[in-house]
């Protein structure tokens, strides 16, 4: 099992990307959560197959119609997580 948190800037917000990621995560079997943060960049954990968590990276590089991705930042993530949940903003 693979654990990343990501880091999003760019044009991330108010364009649909954590619904839309929710979505994408739910589709490939990943569990973690996603929340804006009040920095304007949008968080999120990802759980799951090595496979599945290279592609929800590869999909945060472009996101929804709409968005810009700036850059994604991505670090090791921890936590055990069943489902895929949107956060309030932090």
């Amino acid at each position: 099992m693979e654990r990343r948190r990501l880091l999003i800037h760019g044009r991330v917000q108010g364009v649909g990307f954590r619904a839309a990621l929710a979505r994408q995560a739910r589709a490939e079997g990943i569990a973690g959560w996603v929340r804006n943060r009040s920095d304007g960049t949008v968080e999120a954990l990802v759980c799951g197959s090595a496979e599945a968590v290279a592609a929800m990276i590869a999909w945060t590089r472009q996101g929804p119609p709409g968005a810009r991705v700036d850059r994604v930042e991505v670090e090791l993530g921890s936590g055990d997580f069943t489902g895929f949940e949107q956060r309030p903003t932090q």
